[in-house]
């Protein structure tokens, strides 16, 4: 028979959260085959020239390009993997320029440690870009290097690229696929959170408009960000940005769907299966009548969702759309000059930016200072682990400092194994080919998973380099504890604002936003156009919101506590902005507007609420009083907002 723990040794909240696997999507088996190919090949080319050296070289290159491969947009791709070599390149010649300068290595490393933390506040192509030419300066000033001191950047280069070649292989076959295949990926989502709309279970519904929010945006940025390079001229783009913006009504009506179902009038089943169908026709490409079996509507509910599918159906199947009837929800992308200027001056001027350069070059200098002045076994491996564990927009630092422990130490049991039995020679190229597809297989997990798979592989191309065999685990070991330690101290306890956080001050903006929603929502004379961007806008930032929270409850007391108490407000605030979305639809097919005096009130409690939340860092009592006429529009939204009072009032 089972035994519990006893109190005292039942695990806390942040532990467990921290170790529990994350949910990962089927595995993607090209990405897997692109891995152990590409970090193959070049050891089998390396073998066979008889410099196994250059070959791992070319391997570790693969590597950045295995962890950078992860988008589906092949255009997308070509950022992700190519421009981040070009910063790797120059990281690497650097560091092997001041390999065994002493105090010259510790500032030039130091140095590029405070860049590097700059331009990763910029976006994703640049936070990988600032990681690899750390990285690369990390291992460059740290490793002795074979051959001439161009020849490490251009293996390393190459191998990046291979993946590259690899991921490109397919793009004259399934040239826009990506793209459908993301539209039709958010119309999926819009099934189920209909389908959930019309059950009792909240937190499902919750569940599946996070997922409908993920998947718009994903779908949304990957359009918006190529069609930027056609400035509307792409025919097959407007159609998909048009596709994506024919299902925000649907999405509008799913809060409604869901107030209805509570008042006994049941969504039919056909409307889930139409969208679905409706899926099936982007992705393919189909053009033709779609056929739609849809029952006669019988409220304003009924009447938003049948007027919304009919006009998806014949938008999503339409073979020709007119680009100046398309506007952008979330906004066309500049030109890449104009971002680029832009990112480079909200660099320079952001203190945000500096401050995440300085923790993290505080860091660098203190791993670079203890492995080269002091008289310790030289090692790259401190300063590797600081920059992982530090990266200041992959998440908690402490979370990652412990997962990067945990990780450690599985993968050097699986390093040992091979290091042990496993001959160095043409045996590491089969290795290498079951180790490899573990990294794009495991990162989705969680960083604890991706970084015992990265270990055995780092370590097994170590010693094509070294030669030390089972003779640097150890050393490893000790290097990537005192990695998270330095990054624990004097990149986390020394810097109060990273776990004294303020986690209700991002929640206060969204509350302030909702306000902002909600009047413009019923204000009369709004242009549709300016409500979607608002809406779109609003539950994006609350996606962000949600994140933030949720990365805020791995952290240990007193951040994660503070952040548990909060998150039921996150919720509610959803919540809030669902129930504007529903009475905006109802009096959108016929439903009595509601009195100006009535959203004056609603808006103004709102704000009071966001300025309760904003003035404290822990939950107060804030005074609502709101009344209203029973039969309004506006009654599911004072009982949302009502509720939101009573989350944020203690108890």
């Amino acid at each position: 028979m089972s035994r519990e723990f006893p109190i005292g040794l039942t695990p806390p909240d942040w532990l467990v959260r921290n170790l529990r696997p994350q949910q990962a999507a089927p595995l993607n088996w090209a990405a897997l085959a692109r891995a152990a190919l590409a970090m193959s090949l070049p050891l089998v080319v390396g073998l066979a020239a008889g410099q196994p050296a250059y070959g791992a070289l070319a391997s570790m290159g693969a590597l950045s390009g295995v962890i950078g491969d992860t988008a589906d947009a092949y255009r997308m791709r070509i950022l992700n993997i190519a421009v981040p070599q070009l910063f790797g390149a120059v990281g690497v010649t650097v560091g092997s320029l001041v390999y065994g300068q002493g105090w010259l290595t510790v500032a030039v490393i130091t140095g590029i440690a405070l860049l590097s933390g700059m331009i990763s506040t910029i976006g994703a192509v640049s936070s990988v870009s600032g990681l690899l030419l750390l990285l690369n300066s990390v291992i460059g000033a740290g490793l002795p290097l074979p051959g001439a001191w161009w020849l490490t950047p251009v293996l390393m280069t190459g191998g990046g690229l291979l993946v590259l070649l690899l991921a490109l292989l397919a793009w004259p076959l399934r040239s826009g696929v990506p793209e459908r295949s993301a539209v039709a990926a958010a119309y999926r989502t819009v099934a189920d959170l209909l389908s959930v709309s019309d059950g009792d279970d909240d937190e499902a519904y919750d569940r599946a408009r996070h997922t409908v929010t993920q998947s718009l945006n994903e779908a949304y940025d990957l359009i918006l960000a190529r069609r930027a390079r056609y400035h509307g001229r792409s025919s097959e783009l407007t159609r998909m940005l048009a596709q994506l913006n024919a299902i925000t009504p649907v999405v509008e009506a799913a809060p409604a769907v869901r107030l209805a179902r509570r008042a006994g009038k049941p969504l039919p089943p056909e409307v889930p299966t139409a969208v679905l169908h409706i899926a099936d026709a982007i992705e393919t490409g189909y053009t033709g009548p779609t056929g739609l079996d849809l029952p006669a509507p019988g409220n304003e509910t009924g009447r938003a969702v049948d007027h919304a599918l009919r006009h998806v159906a014949e938008v999503a199947t339409s073979p020709d759309v007119d680009p100046r009837g398309i506007d952008d929800r979330l906004g066309r992308p500049a030109a890449l000059g104009i971002r680029t200027a832009r990112a480079a001056r909200n660099v320079v001027l952001s203190a945000n930016s500096w401050r995440y350069g300085i923790r993290l070059a505080l860091c660098i200098g203190i791993a670079q200072a203890l492995v080269s002045l002091v008289p310790v076994p030289r090692s790259y491996w401190v300063a590797l682990t600081i920059t992982f564990v530090l990266k200041p927009d992959f998440g908690s630092v402490f979370s990652r400092a412990l997962l990067r422990a945990l990780g450690t130490v599985a993968g050097l049991v699986v390093a040992a194994t091979v290091l042990t039995v496993v001959p160095r020679g043409w045996w590491d190229v089969p290795v290498m080919m079951v180790l490899a597809p573990l990294v794009p297989a495991l990162t989705p997990r969680g960083y604890g998973f991706q970084t015992a798979a990265i270990t055995p592989v780092i370590l097994l191309l170590s010693d094509n380099l070294n030669h030390q065999g089972t003779a640097l685990l150890l050393p490893r070991l000790l290097d990537s504890l005192m990695g998270c330690a330095i990054a624990l101290i004097a990149g986390y306890l020394l810097w109060p604002e990273s776990w004294r956080t303020r986690v209700g001050d991002r929640l206060a903006d969204a509350v302030a936003d909702t306000a902002a929603y909600v009047e413009l929502a019923f204000r009369p004379g709004a242009e549709p156009a300016a409500r979607a961007r608002l809406r779109r806008r609003l539950y994006r930032d609350l996606s962000v919101v949600r994140t933030e929270f949720q990365r805020a409850l791995t952290e240990p007391p007193p951040t994660g506590r503070r952040a548990a108490a909060w998150w039921p407000l996150v919720v509610a605030v959803e919540r809030i902005v669902d129930a504007t979305t529903a009475a905006r639809v109802r009096v959108r097919h016929g439903a009595p507007p509601p009195d100006r005096a009535e959203v004056d009130q609603v808006t103004l409690q709102l704000r009071e609420l966001a300025e309760g939340v904003r003035s404290s860092e822990t939950l107060v009592a804030v005074r609502t009083d709101l009344t209203g006429p029973p039969d309004s529009v506006l009654e599911p939204l004072r009982q949302e907002v009502a509720a939101a009072r009573a989350i944020a009032s203690p108890h």
